[in-house]
Parts: C-alpha cells; structure tokens; sequence
C-alpha cells in the first residue's frame, strides 16, 4: 500500500483537507527540486505532485508547458526525478509523493523498471495523462504490486458511466479537472465544481482532488468546502518562472512558494 489512502484518512480524522502542489522536477534546476518539495512540506503541504517533464504536455498551458521547457534544457530524465524522489525520501518518509506526466519517458524505460525504480525511490502514485483506464489494463497490476497508485483525471464533460469507469479502475484518489481547457486556463466556477465533485462522491469512496483554476487562498478555502484535496500548479510554477527571471537563488525561490502555500494552508485550515 502507499503512503496516499492512510494519508487522507489522518486528514479526514483531524478535520482537514489535502494541500497537494505541483511542481516540475528539474524547474529551475535539478539543484532547486527537492528543496523546494521540502519547502511547500514545511509551508503545509500534504502530497507532493512532480511533474515529469515532457517535450509535448498536451494538457497543459503555457505556464507547465514553459517549465517542461526550461527543465529539459537542463536535460532532466525520468531518472533524474527518481533521483530526486530518493533524496527527498532520506529526510522525509511519510509524505505522499505522485509523479505526474506522458506516457512517453515511462515507455522508453519500460514499465517493469519504471515501477521498481519508482517503488525504490518512495513514489506513491502515478498520474499519465494519456493513460486512460481503458487502455492501462496490463499497467494497473504492475502498479499495484510496487505499491503504486494509479490516479486518472475526471473532467467537467466527463459521464457518468465513464466517471464510474475511471474511479472503478483509479486508486490513491481521483483528479478532477475544474475548468475545460488547459493547466492555467479559464476562471473557477465553484458552485458548478460543488455538483460535480458531490456527484463524483457518490460513485466513489476515493478521495477527490480538484485541480486547475486554483490561485490563491480564497479559490484554495472554495475547493476545500466540497473537495478532499486542493491541487494547485500554475501559480507555483509561474512564481518559480519569475524567480528564475530575476535571478533569484534557490532559498529566495523557496520563500515565494512558501508563501503562497502557506496562504493557502491557513486559508483551508478555516473552513469548517
């Protein structure tokens, strides 16, 4: 089993809801990764996302598309962000660690090495976005013999018989994507994120995790009234763009995305 299910349960049983950012491991550099996974830890994160970067994030907008960019430029590897889950696991075992990408990197190491190395290093979950249930039936088993959770994404246009589908064959918790389009894209409507996530709460016992249009406290504290998890992205990612531009060292790095979380935490944590 990983880290993720008893995680959410220790939430759920003190009252809270999961902070989980999103960051691209290798953005600004390889150097700067697990720092600042140790910082959004330290500022109240509760599940780290890694991105692995990828040359054609068709998912994403020009925020994680330019954060692939600059990371490949530094030549980062799927190796190189198991590298890095390693090296955050020597000083923290019980955060949940889920590795985000395309299927790509995982096909060229080949899937059985892929979920030894990823289970070596301390990943929890995997999240391939061009990976449907449909098609990962000789991935999923895999997955979980290496302790692997297979989360899917669920979308605003997503039916019911496929919602059911998706949450039969996810594991860890499910993603839902509030907002039509790309990472970074349109404005949060969370009356409308209300509905669907009840409606996806009553096909499932997974966790749910809402992702995409989340900014700042305020859309964190909205989320977190009907969702298990707040997933946030884009604005780390653009703060971590803007450090890289002004010449910012990886502590000053650190502090902005601390910030932010921190935000956010104190914002989720006043929900009642």
């Amino acid at each position: 089993m990983s880290r993720i299910s008893p995680y959410f349960k220790e939430l759920k049983a003190s009252g809270k809801k999961a902070l989980i950012p999103y960051i691209t491991a290798g953005d600004p550099s390889l150097d700067a990764t697990v720092p600042m996974m140790q910082s959004l830890v330290d500022a109240g994160a509760d599940i780290i996302e890694l991105g692995v970067p990828f040359s054609d994030p068709m998912a994403d907008g020009p925020a994680i598309q330019l954060a692939c960019e600059r990371a490949l430029e530094h030549n980062t590897s799927l190796k190189d962000v198991l590298n890095c889950v390693r090296k955050f696991r020597e000083s923290n075992t019980k955060t949940p660690v889920v590795l985000m990408g395309y299927l790509n990197p995982v096909e060229i190491m080949g899937y059985p090495t892929f979920a030894e190395q990823a289970e070596e290093a301390g990943v929890d979950g995997v999240l391939l976005v061009d990976l449907p249930p449909e098609e990962a039936g000789s991935v999923e088993p895999l997955f979980k013999k290496h302790n692997l959770d297979s989360i899917f994404l669920l979308a605003p246009t997503t039916s019911d018989a496929r919602t059911k589908l998706i949450c039969d064959h996810g594991s860890g918790y499910v993603y839902y994507v509030s907002v039509k389009g790309v990472t970074g894209s349109a404005a949060l409507d969370t009356e409308e994120v209300a509905r669907k996530v009840t409606k996806i709460q009553e096909q499932t016992d997974l966790p749910v995790g809402v992702g995409f249009g989340i900014k700042d406290g305020e859309t964190a504290a909205q989320v977190a009234e009907v969702a298990n998890g707040v997933i946030v992205g884009s604005v780390l990612v653009n703060a971590i763009a803007d450090s890289a531009k002004n010449g910012l060292s990886v502590e000053q790095t650190c502090e902005k995305l601390s910030a932010i979380i921190s935000e956010m935490r104190q914002a989720m944590d006043s929900v009642k």
